[in-house]
């Protein structure tokens, strides 16, 4: 430190000077004697230099700083002596410290006097004494200070008030803070909620007037809150089915739905955080607090042209936006979507998967073929842009024409048959044989062997092809009853026994049913007690069904005509008994044998 002498030393220096100066004249006049009087008048005029005023310690001054040195500042005071303040209680900005000659500074008195005979003075004591006198007067007072955020700390933020105060995580805002960062150099408005002097304890809370704030907003927001009313709001937080946005102390949820008349996959696509934007009140709940927004309520319903711009047979070009199984959605215009189902996209292919026509952001040319504008539906087509192959083969297949295919698929109910490119005809399993039981189609049939078929008809509207292999040939039960007709007798041979009767060959591929009842006149319990699989029995015919395809036989009236008994009222009975329960059983057990 630099040689520094004190006010008192300066004041005792100056006095000693007069008196040497006194001491002059005496020297010229020698009939003076003034060494008795120089020490009593030297202590008269030094104490009138201090008798300025009276300083204790703990007092806050002001005084005039006289001196800028490299380790302290010295400051006027107005005592006895100057006073010092460490150099480094005065801070430095942008490189320069803020303390200059003959500015005036409030310090405390830390000591009255030291080594050197100078009072010592803290001015980061008269600044710390200022603000706690500052926070317990805002603190009883409620009223707002200002601070900075300095640091993180356990729990909260560190905050300048002109002392370091707390600042609890729980009161740093409206909402859970996740990043306590972001607050880190800012000035914020405070509330005090708890002061302790003594302990050096400051509580600070920015959430409380956060509250109070929004409950003003709240208070003036509710006045405007009307349904179908535009305001103006602040986009807050954005997640993936909307958006919330402040109304100023109300918050009201746009969702994704009321956003764009048009698809949009997220709200990111229309809105950004922090942006101002114009939305219609929907509706507001009053007793909830809830508010439900819209955006494109504020632009004119594209629907309400659909009918005038899209008119059902009109052709449209548009652009495919997503795709599913069943079909593509197309955007036609700004809102308006319509969707080719799979089933319209070809008239030859078998689509499975939309993508295998169309794919994500292609052009399309399409055919309006339906609207649905209660639930805003539109169905579209591509393959009415195209000519229908299916008009065409009507006309070039006319029923009964022979046609010869391969086998394309085999299925439980038939066999789908290749015509031309991408058109298969179907025979179905009914359509195999006049009479032969076919249990599953690839009993006769396998995939990607040569078949001939008859045309039986060509459905355009349902985009069918019938096919019959059976028709090759004539029906063998056309003539049934010219061959065996109601009375003829016939020796047949058993082909399959049942609990209720035997199965009868009448010629390749005709079977007849003989009635357990039907078999003897004598009492059987079982069919193979009488007759077995592969035995020959004469049997006359009793009933035809031509359309069900039966034929019932008894056995049993051979050996009562052989009887000459009267058979007149038996053969009417077993008729009528055959036509009835006999034939409902016969049809019944037929099913039951297709599966043995």
């Amino acid at each position: 430190m630099n040689k520094t002498i004190s006010k008192s030393q300066k004041e005792k220096l100056s006095v000693l000077a007069m008196l040497d100066a006194e001491d002059s004249n005496i020297a010229a006049n020698p009939g003076f004697n003034a060494q008795a009087d120089k020490t009593g008048e030297f202590e008269t005029m030094f104490q009138a230099s201090t008798l300025d005023q009276d300083f204790r310690v703990g007092d806050v001054v002001t005084g005039k700083v006289v001196e800028v040195q490299s380790d302290y500042v010295l400051v006027d005071i107005n005592y006895k002596s100057e006073g010092l303040i460490p150099i480094n209680e005065f801070r430095i900005v942008d490189g320069v410290r803020q303390v200059n000659v003959g500015e005036t500074v409030e310090v405390l008195i830390d000591r009255i006097e030291n080594e050197n005979g100078m009072i010592a003075l803290s001015k980061d004591k008269a600044d710390m004494l200022r603000a706690w006198n500052d926070i317990s007067k805002a603190a009883e007072n409620e009223e707002i200070i200002e601070g900075t955020v300095i640091a993180k700390v356990k729990g909260g933020l560190s905050v300048d008030i002109g002392v370091k105060a707390f600042l609890p995580g729980s009161q740093i805002d409206l909402r859970p803070v996740r990043n306590m960062d972001v607050y880190l150099g800012k000035k914020y408005k405070f509330k005090v909620i708890k002061f302790n002097k003594k302990r050096g304890n400051i509580v600070l809370s920015r959430r409380a007037i956060l509250e109070s704030e929004r409950d003003n907003l709240k208070a003036q927001t509710a006045d405007t809150m009307k349904e179908g009313a535009t305001v103006v709001g602040l986009v807050k937080n954005i997640t993936d089915y909307g958006a919330f946005i402040d109304l100023g102390g109300i918050d009201g949820l746009l969702h994704i739905t009321d956003m764009s008349w048009g698809r949009i996959k997220h709200p990111s696509e229309v809105i950004s955080v922090g942006a101002e934007i114009n939305v219609k009140i929907l509706k507001y709940d009053t007793e909830k607090e809830r508010v439900s927004l819209g955006m494109k309520q504020l632009t004119d319903d594209p629907w309400a042209a659909v009918q005038s711009q899209f008119p059902i047979g009109s052709k449209a070009k548009g652009k495919v936006v997503s795709l599913a199984e069943y079909g593509a959605f197309v955007e036609l215009g700004n809102g308006v979507e319509g969707l080719i189902h799979v089933s319209e996209m070809s008239w030859t292919k078998r689509v499975k998967h939309a993508n295998q026509i169309v794919q994500v952001d292609q052009e399309v040319d399409v055919q309006v073929i339906a609207i649905d504008f209660e639930n805003r539906k539109i169905s579209l087509g591509m393959k009415q842009l195209q000519t229908n192959p299916w008009v065409e083969m009507k006309e070039s297949y006319p029923p009964g024409t022979i046609i010869e295919g391969e086998v394309k698929s085999i299925t439980d109910f038939g066999v789908f048959i290749g015509i031309e490119d991408g058109i298969d005809g179907l025979v179905h399993i009914s359509d195999f044989s006049w009479t032969k039981r076919v249990n599953h189609p690839s009993e006769m049939f396998a995939k990607g062997a040569k078949v001939r078929a008859v045309v039986l008809g060509v459905d355009t509207e349902n985009e069918r092809f019938s096919l019959g292999v059976k028709q090759l040939e004539s029906d063998p039960w056309s003539q049934i009853e010219t061959k065996y007709g109601i009375g003829t007798q016939h020796e047949v041979k058993v082909t399959k026994t049942v609990d209720f009767g035997a199965f009868v060959e009448l010629e390749s591929d005709i079977e007849g049913l003989i009635h357990i009842s039907e078999l003897t006149v004598d009492k059987i319990t079982t069919v193979e007690d009488f007759i077995k699989v592969g035995g020959k029995i004469k049997a006359e015919v009793i009933s035809i069904d031509k359309d069900a395809r039966k034929v019932g036989l008894s056995a049993k009236l051979i050996t009562l005509r052989d009887q000459k008994a009267n058979v007149d009222d038996y053969v009417k009975k077993a008729a009528t008994t055959a036509k009835t329960s006999f034939g409902d059983m016969f049809g019944d057990q037929l099913k039951g044998l297709k599966k043995d």
